[in-house]
This record gives structure tokens, sequence and C-alpha cells, in this order.
């Protein structure tokens, strides 16, 4: 009886230690390296964000110059506009007089 009670336990543990061992957990060191990869993979878009936001912030820096140099031609234009309009409404000049050579 006791024989028997040792073996069923013994089948048992074997069961036991037998599922543990094919069970899906991980181990710790497959763990840490999976984090690992994704860290670095996190690290790798972090750096390319960072670029891309510093070339968008130079790229605004460089439209906001254009915008104010157009703005500033754009003001020039239109005060040469008002001289060439008056100086189209103005009366022709006399013409001088020639003076012969000699």
């Amino acid at each position: 009886m006791v024989t028997k009670v040792f073996a069923q336990m013994k089948v048992a543990a074997m069961l036991v230690a037998g599922g543990i061992g094919l069970s899906a957990c991980a181990t710790q060191d497959y763990v840490d390296h999976r984090i690992a990869e994704v860290n670095e993979h996190i690290t790798v878009v972090e750096t390319k964000a960072n670029d891309a936001e510093q070339k968008a912030d130079a790229a605004m820096a460089a439209a906001q110059a254009a915008q104010a140099l157009a703005t500033q031609v754009g003001q020039k234009v239109d005060a040469l506009s008002v001289r060439v309009d008056a100086l189209q409404q103005a009366p022709p000049p006399a013409p001088m007089p020639r003076t012969p050579r000699g």
C-alpha cells in the first residue's frame, strides 16, 4: 500500500515537473533581452523624432523669415507704385532748348 502511494506520488511529481518544464513561461534572461530590444528600438525612434522636430523647427523659422521678407518687399512695391503713379500723372517736362555746338 505504501509502495503504491509512493508510485502515485512519483508519477504526480513527474507530471508537475514535466508541465513546468514544457510550460510557456519566459525566463528572466529572455524577458530582459526582449526589453533591451524594445528599449533600443524606442531610442532609435525617439532620435528620429527629435531630428524630424528640429528640421520642422528650422523649416518653420525659414518660412517665417521668408514671410517677413515678402512683407517688406510688398511694402516697398506699394511705395514705388505710388511714386510711379505720380510720375505718370505729372505733365511732361518742357523740352530743353538746344544750343548749337560749335
